[in-house]
């Protein structure tokens, strides 16, 4: 019940520090977003509250809590360089065909599906296989990470039908990793049909945005 009642403590404490942060908490001088800080200051929440939790007595839980942050600052920084490195390389390597966002704890890259497949197709079109060539080189360099390939569609038509061919795709780009290389065993595929838009349905150009497949990058050391 104590131990209960700790970690209720400090997830609320980490939340309401969140909740106090500017925007620009984590930018860097010229205004860009410093993912390495980011994930410092993540893997430092995390590693408190599992030296808070471990601990059996007061004293125990205080120095757990010094010693998570500190080593949790440190694995959380190494993560987030890491992304910062693996996001500057998909970025020069890939142009403006993609949109790639660092979170601080994940890539996401996001490929528009109206230049990967035809309507209601679930078929690769030939001239984006570089593009995947050029992710899966990414994701074997950098192999401390799971990868899920997740599929989208706008909300035209019926959502059943919607999940159906956005999970084919993901399959379909999914496919293409692995047979470059990546480990099968790293890939997982999901279809979210019109679940999850990113724009407005209401407008042919939201419409288009939502229509996509994206390579979330997880980190696993």
């Amino acid at each position: 019940m104590i131990r209960a009642k700790l970690i209720l403590l400090v997830s609320t404490s980490a939340l309401a520090l969140s909740g106090c942060m500017s925007p620009d908490t984590f930018n860097d001088a010229d205004g860009t977003r410093n993912n390495t800080n980011q994930g410092a200051a993540l893997g430092a929440g995390l590693g408190a509250l599992v030296g808070v939790i471990s601990g059996d007595s007061a004293s125990d839980r205080r120095r757990g809590a010094v010693m998570g942050a500190v080593i949790g600052a440190g694995a959380g920084a190494l993560v987030g360089s890491a992304l910062e490195r693996q996001e500057a390389e998909l970025r020069e390597e890939l142009g403006g065909n993609v949109d790639i966002r660092n979170t601080g704890d994940r890539l996401i890259v996001s490929l528009p599906q109206d230049i990967l497949f035809d309507v209601d197709s679930a078929e690769l079109q030939p001239g984006l296989r570089s593009e995947l060539r050029t992710v899966a080189n990414s994701l074997m360099s950098y192999p401390d990470s799971l990868v899920q390939v997740i599929g989208h569609t706008d909300n035209t038509g019926d959502p059943g039908y919607n999940i159906d061919l956005s999970r084919r795709r993901a399959q379909s780009v999914a496919s293409v990793l692995a047979f470059e290389g990546v480990p099968s065993s790293r890939l997982s595929i999901d279809g979210r049909g019109d679940d999850e838009p990113v724009a407005s349905n209401l407008t042919s150009e939201g419409r288009q945005l939502n229509r996509r497949v994206e390579i979330v990058i997880l980190p696993t050391a």
